[in-house]
């Protein structure tokens, strides 16, 4: 379509950007936008005032609307061999030059070396950054490369012109479609309060995010920082230097250089709470059924403001796999503050970090139906938190499964195929809260166990030794072990967990080291359940031996009653709404036997090796 910004909008009289839409948009509009690359960068002036009236921007039904941080680039020069260069004037990139900005923030390592919130792309896929002129010049066999040279700020001409080089594999760049991230973020507003939006069938890419900590604003492709109710559905999301979806916290003076401390953090949490931190201003988002991949910090983050909100099912894949850098914040989905959150349904995979970190806060938190698979650290990290926290009907199959150093547990109906590595002892004070509430009611420090481990299924590779003695209770029940798993009970030798400080005199003489309880375990040493996973077209499948026998052991239905509460919280286990909490559906949704539920995430119906598919796309 031929649009025009002075145009109404209308049907026969459509807006050339995005933007023009937004300006004019009221609570209850829908904006619909139609085929075409869009570069711009979406600053809703306004949202929506509830459910029933919000602000709606969507891709027009079977067309395909991609919004960019990225402009392109023409006029290449050769300077040897696959090496390219072009020079770009300062109004190219008006009031913000990515090469001329470093990633930078709290808890963010650069690793030594000077990395850019900046991006080259060709033919829509992004070559990697060196630095030096040297380095670019020299063929290489690996991914396309990229340096740059541009105004320092602050010290050089403001005007002076960027000189980037770009290597490019046996092509002519002038003959691609060669692009340059310019932009900082592709739909993010600038101030808080822009509630109830609704971004659906977009493909949001190639923005220059600056690093995303929890201390700071924090900014992705798509940000819905301390607003209220947004909803950001059937997406694809893709391709950043940080992330991709944010959640986070309000900006504020001072982002990105408080420091990297938890008193910094702690500090930051009372600002909050004086900034609007409760379930009537922030949160209560909803992220799902989006494809969110090539993100090199996370894929959705957020910080307090995506507390209460739900995150399902999104696929998740290539994070943090370039390790150009290295930091605090690393995962497919990393929050601070997630409190009564969802984590559901997701099917997140080949990231070079966490598959889901749970940092600081994470009580009343459900990860629930998750596929995880091939993450070269843990599928879940919970830290420093109290809980209570369950995590159920999940297959978790990575070489590390979990890596704990929070109470107030539950792991039920899952399957593990990976290790737990559990910290025997974490001495920082964090906060614990009302039962779903922001409001706190004290702190309190990290020690090892308060772990509850119910009907969950154990294939090889997996290993909960280090949870055999810990410094509060730890609960094994119903539990099955096959072929390659190690328990925690029966070891000759007790195992701390973690590295331990020398001087725990104090830490011994408040908690004392207790033994891992089991009861009701089925020990099946010889049976292989010989899990792999295989992909089919759209389809992954989970190809497993299942034994119908292990129901000959009775199990109880999980329950809020059976789970109790939480001991440092004092909160009980149940549903965000303060409904009761039952775990009667498998991971397929069907209905479990409330009177003798199957152990792992599937209700078992036949005895052999079973093909059970886990994920569509």
């Amino acid at each position: 379509m031929n649009g025009k910004d002075a145009n109404d909008g209308s049907l026969n009289k459509p807006l050339k950007t995005i933007m023009a839409a937004a300006n004019k948009a009221m609570p209850g509009d829908v904006i619909t936008v139609h085929a075409g690359v869009y570069r711009e960068q979406v600053n809703p002036p306004r949202g929506g005032t509830d459910n029933a009236h919000r602000i709606t921007y969507q891709a027009a039904k079977g067309e395909k609307v991609v919004i960019t941080g990225a402009e392109p680039v023409k006029n290449w020069e050769k300077v040897d061999n696959d090496t390219w260069k072009t020079i770009l004037p300062a109004k190219f990139f008006g009031d913000y030059n990515p090469f001329a900005d470093l990633v930078h923030g709290d808890y963010f390592i650069s690793m030594d070396r000077p990395n850019h919130t900046a991006s080259v792309y060709l033919n829509g896929d992004w070559l990697r950054e060196v630095y030096s002129e040297k380095q670019v010049l020299t063929p290489s066999e690996n991914v396309g490369s990229w340096f740059a040279m541009a105004p320092n700020k602050g010290k050089d001409d403001a005007n002076a012109p960027t000189t980037i080089w770009a290597q490019f594999k046996g092509v002519d760049p002038n003959k691609e479609n060669v692009e340059i991230a310019v932009r900082p973020t592709v739909f993010s507003p600038t101030k808080a309060g822009i509630n109830y939006i609704t971004v659906r069938g977009f493909k949001l890419t190639q923005a220059a995010t600056n690093w995303a900590p929890p201390t700071a604003g924090q900014i992705g492709i798509i940000s819905a920082y301390w607003n209220k109710g947004w909803i950001i559905e059937n997406n694809e999301i893709s391709y950043t230097v940080c992330a991709g979806v944010a959640l986070g916290k309000y900006l504020d003076q001072g982002d990105n250089f408080a420091g990297n401390n938890s008193q910094v953090y702690t500090t930051t949490i009372d600002k909050a709470l004086k900034n609007g931190w409760n379930k009537e201003t922030v949160g209560t988002h909803i992220v799902r059924n989006n494809h969110i991949h090539h993100c090199e910090q996370n894929a959705v983050v957020g910080s307090m403001g995506c507390a209460f909100s739900i995150v399902e099912g999104n696929e998740i894949h290539d994070i943090h796999v370039r390790h150009a850098f290295s930091g605090y914040e690393m995962a497919g989905i990393k929050f601070h503050g997630f409190i009564d959150g969802i984590i559901s349904n997701n099917h997140i995979y080949n990231t070079g970090c966490f598959g889901i970190w749970l940092d600081w806060m994470a009580q009343g938190v459900q990860v629930k139906g998750n596929l995880l698979h091939d993450n070269s650290q843990a599928d879940l990290f919970i830290e420093v938190s109290h809980g209570p926290a369950l995590v159920s009907n999940n297959i978790s199959l990575s070489k590390e499964s979990v890596l704990m150093n929070s109470q107030g547990t539950v792991f039920g109906h899952n399957i593990f195929g990976g290790k737990f590595t559990v910290l025997f002892y974490d001495s920082r004070q964090t906060p614990w809260h009302l039962p779903h509430s922001t409001n706190i009611v004290a702190l309190h420090d990290n020690p090892s166990g308060e772990t509850q481990f119910i009907n969950n299924l154990f294939v090889n590779g997996s290993d909960v030794s280090q949870y055999s003695s810990a410094l509060l209770p730890v609960r094994f029940d119903g539990n099955i072990y096959t072929k390659g798993s190690v328990r925690a009970i029966g070891l000759k030798e007790k195992r701390r967990m973690g590295e331990v400080k020398k001087d725990m005199e104090e830490v011994m003489k408040k908690y004392k080291e207790q033994d891992a309880v089991e009861t009701n375990a089925l020990v099946k040493n010889e049976f292989d359940a010989a899990n792999t996973l295989s992909v089919q077209k759209n389809e992954v499948y989970l190809e497993i031996t299942l034994d119908k026998s292990w129901l000959e052991q009775k199990r109880k239905l999980m329950t809020s009653s059976v789970l109790g509460k939480a001991s440092i919280s004092n909160a009980p286990f149940e549903n965000p709404d303060g409904s009761e909490l039952k775990i009667d559906k498998d991971y397929l949704g069907n209905k479990r036997n409330v009177a003798n539920p199957s152990p792992g995430p599937f209700e078992i119906l036949s005895t052999g090796k079973q093909k059970i598919k886990v994920w569509t796309n």
